[in-house]
């Protein structure tokens, strides 16, 4: 299996879990307030189903996506963001949001499976390859997937799938400083993590000024923003906690991630 191939896989696989998670709340469920400022469940899934859509067109039809990009802009702007992405979706009974999101999803597999290892994909910056377009939408399903666990006051199982987040994470640590307008403090540093299956994950160099060691879920959780690194088991040194205090494995503008809970 080529690695193309595993994040295929890995990005379905992670989609039908989430499905297990919400395929049978009530609509007093689907109502429940997520951590993202403003969102409840149904704009956790529903935020999933527009971008999955996009992701399909994108890799289909580059022509379409590139007019849905003036659209969404056009759209934020008379709109505001939330409204023409996820006011449709908001409108929709349980069963129609539910299908809606598993028609998208479908959408993008068979699309995704036209793919090949040296194809790029047109995306809201600049184009990516294929593999790391099809990672990114695992990152976000995994996180979003994590907002609605937490609001659901259910633990989802970790799995060896988060690997591929923490690949991201792991070479997302200039993005972290730059899209801050900031430069990383000099020095590298290693990280030294156990996969959910029990098995070592390691990047950087052994000589490393620094290093992160401990759960992979969690490093995941970090630079996802989804948990302070506070919260979490991860030990660090000075440089590397500097690091993950901007923590962002995720393309678009500087976000903050979550207060620490001991901290508020």
């Amino acid at each position: 299996m080529s690695d193309l191939d595993d994040v295929r896989a890995d990005l379905v696989a992670e989609q039908r879990s989430l499905d297990e998670l919400v395929s049978d709340l009530t609509n007093e469920q689907w109502l429940l307030a997520t951590s993202s400022e403003g969102w409840n469940v149904t704009d956790q899934i529903g935020h999933l189903t527009y971008f999955d859509v996009a992701a399909a067109t994108a890799i289909t039809s580059p022509e379409d996506f590139r007019a849905s990009l003036h659209a969404l802009i056009e759209g934020a702007s008379s709109l505001g963001l939330d409204e023409y992405t996820l006011g449709a979706f908001r409108q929709q009974d349980v069963h129609g949001r539910l299908s809606a999101w598993r028609e998208g999803r479908a959408d993008l597999e068979r699309a995704a499976l036209t793919l090949g290892d040296d194809d790029r994909v047109p995306w809201y910056g600049p184009s990516m390859s294929a593999k790391s377009f099809l990672t990114a939408r695992l990152m976000e399903v995994w996180a979003h997937a994590t907002d609605v666990a937490d609001a659901l006051g259910v633990r989802r199982a970790a799995t060896d799938r988060l690997r591929h987040i923490a690949q991201l994470g792991y070479i997302t640590r200039s993005w972290s400083y730059s899209v801050r307008g900031e430069t990383p403090p000099v020095g590298e540093v290693r990280v030294q993590l156990v996969s959910p299956s029990g098995a070592p994950w390691t990047r950087g160099a052994l000589d490393a000024q620094d290093t992160i060691t401990g759960a992979m879920e969690d490093f995941c959780l970090v630079v996802t923003q989804r948990r302070h690194v506070d919260d979490t088991a991860l030990a660090t040194g000075e440089l590397g906690r500097h690091w993950l205090l901007r923590a962002q494995a995720f393309a678009g503008g500087p976000t903050l991630g979550p207060a620490s809970r001991g901290a508020r």
